[in-house]
C-alpha cells in the first residue's frame, strides 16, 4: 500500500507595499514498492513507483501600521486643500523600492508632529489624477501644502532631517 509523507518547504517572505506574502510548498511524497521485488536488488524494480505532488500555499498578511493616512483622487480636495493645518503629501507606489525606504520616515514625521501637520499618502497607480495635476513624474515625491497651496517639493529618498527642514520653513 502506498505511504504518504509530507514535508513542507517554506520558501520565504516578500514584503509589498503594506503586505507580507509568505510562501510554503506542500510536496507529498508518495512511495508504492512491488511486495514481491526483492529487497536486496540495488536497482527498483519496474513496478517500483515514487511520485511527488506539490502544491504552494500562499499567505498575505496586512502590515499597515501606517501613522499616515491615505489620500485619494477623490478625498484630496477635503482632506488636502482645505485643511486647517499644514500638510505633507507622500507621493510613492508599492513597487517603488525608494518609497518604501522612506514610508517609515513619514510615519516618524507625523507621529512627532502630531496635531500641527497632517501626513497623507497617495498612491499614484490608484489616484492618478492628482498625480497628473501637480506634475509628478518621479517617485517618492513629497509635497507640503498650506491653505489649499503648494508650499514646497521634495523628491527623492531623502534623510529625515531634509524632510523636517522643509517642513520647519512653513510651521
Amino acid at each position: 500500500s502506498p505511504s504518504l509523507s509530507p514535508f513542507p518547504l517554506r520558501l520565504g517572505s516578500v514584503w509589498l507595499g503594506g503586505f507580507i506574502l509568505s510562501c510554503t510548498m506542500m510536496a507529498t511524497r508518495t512511495s508504492s514498492i512491488n511486495a514481491r521485488a526483492p529487497t536486496h536488488r540495488a536497482i527498483r524494480p519496474a513496478s517500483s513507483q515514487k511520485t511527488h505532488r506539490r502544491s504552494l500555499l500562499c499567505r498575505a498578511e496586512d502590515t499597515q501600521t501606517s501613522a499616515a493616512n491615505v489620500v485619494t483622487d477623490a478625498t484630496f480636495e477635503e482632506l488636502v486643500l482645505k485643511s486647517p493645518v499644514p500638510v505633507l503629501v507622500d507621493f510613492w507606489a508599492p513597487w517603488c523600492g525608494p518609497c518604501r525606504m522612506i514610508a517609515p520616515l513619514i510615519d516618524e514625521i507625523s507621529n512627532e508632529y502630531g496635531d500641527k501637520l497632517r501626513a497623507l499618502k497617495l498612491n499614484t497607480d490608484e489616484s492618478p489624477s492628482v498625480a497628473t495635476e501637480y506634475g509628478i513624474r518621479s517617485i517618492p515625491t513629497v509635497m507640503i501644502f498650506k491653505d489649499g497651496a503648494k508650499l514646497d517639493t521634495v523628491i527623492g529618498a531623502v534623510p529625515k532631517s531634509t524632510l523636517v527642514n522643509a517642513i520647519e520653513k512653513y510651521l
